[in-house]
């Protein structure tokens, strides 16, 4: 597979500008957005979750739109709370589908970009053809207001998370219809040690 470097751009968002890191591929079957972390607690567009969702959909011929939320790397703006962040969201899902033309949206993202890549989907007119979601924040962020979620969606949670509660993701969204849920045992928030199999259940549900 034919694969450049990651392009960095700014590009318009409802806030100012928007930081964003671009990987093309030849023949691209999809363009996935991807999410990060909570601004405020670290999160960047360069945190590794968000590198291993990049790299899986990038090997499953999927064009990359990584970005920074506001405020945070080169974006201007302040944090918003999760509904600033979901416009932003909106704004680069907007730009991918002008600049990748007729292909196909995978909408993915970690923890609080779990939740922002879930409410960004629940507003867009049509549902991504994917939507990945790592450990979303639903104790912190109005998860359950967006239920039940217009789409289908694919799940990634550590059975043993120390930052969003495993227990209350499960209450929340196992068993539900449109909810694939992928469980990964003694496996913590970051997926220490555990990239790799996460990088493979994200591969399994975007093939």
């Amino acid at each position: 597979m034919n694969r450049s470097s990651e392009e960095h751009l700014l590009i318009s968002g409802p806030a100012g500008e928007l930081e964003i890191l671009v990987t093309r591929v030849a023949e691209a079957r999809a363009v996935a957005v991807i999410c990060h972390p909570h601004p405020l607690h670290g999160g960047t567009m360069h945190n590794k979750v968000v590198s291993t969702l990049m790299r899986a959909a990038r090997d499953q011929g999927a064009s990359t739109v990584r970005f920074n939320f506001r405020g945070v790397g080169q974006s201007t703006g302040r944090h918003a709370d999760g509904v600033g962040e979901t416009e932003d969201c909106k704004a680069v899902t907007d730009w991918a589908a002008r600049e990748f033309p007729g292909l196909p949206l995978w909408l993915m993202g970690f923890s609080f970009g779990g939740y922002v890549a879930a409410a960004a989907a629940s507003s867009l007119g049509t549902w991504p053809e994917a939507v990945v979601l790592v450990a979303p924040s639903v104790e912190r962020l109005p998860f359950a207001d967006l239920l039940p979620l217009p789409g289908p969606v694919n799940v990634m949670m550590g059975e043993a998370d120390d930052v969003v509660a495993s227990a209350a993701v499960f209450e929340l969204l196992e068993g539900r219809p449109e909810v694939n849920m992928v469980r990964f045992a003694d496996t913590g928030h970051f997926f220490h040690g555990k990239l790799v199999e996460l990088k493979a259940a994200v591969e399994e549900v975007l093939r």
